[in-house]
């Protein structure tokens, strides 16, 4: 059995683009979908109501395109640094995780700028 926390360690260590690669290359390999886990998981974590007045990190969630795939794209390539495919993909995808774990003013920041492009995004 593979020793969890070496691994935690080195994932750790990934660029986003690798990590994205390494979630696209799990994907293939065993035939699932990283959005349907986070869809899954992400109400299981949501605890009460308290909890989300004191939240410090925020996940930045695309929830459509707007009818503007081509805007929300170019948007989403800038904010996460994806090449053409993975962005369209992630858009196409959508409801999918933009940014996870980023503070409340890069959120903000983020959500504004894919609702210009058109785009609807929801912050959890």
């Amino acid at each position: 059995m593979a020793d969890i926390a070496k691994l935690v360690e080195e994932l750790s260590k990934l660029t986003v683009m690798e990590a994205a690669e390494l979630s696209k290359a799990l994907e293939e390999e065993w035939g699932v979908s990283a959005a349907a886990a986070v869809a899954v998981a992400g109400p299981a974590a949501g605890g009460g109501g308290e909890a989300a007045e004191e939240q410090s990190e925020f996940d930045v969630i695309l929830t459509g395109d707007g009818g503007k795939k081509i805007q929300v794209i170019k948007e989403v390539r800038a904010i996460t640094q994806l090449g053409l495919t993975d962005a369209k993909a992630l858009v196409e995808g959508a409801p999918k995780p933009i940014k996870e774990g980023v503070n409340k003013a890069e959120a903000e920041e983020i959500k504004g700028k894919i609702e210009a492009a058109g785009g609807t995004v929801e912050m959890k």
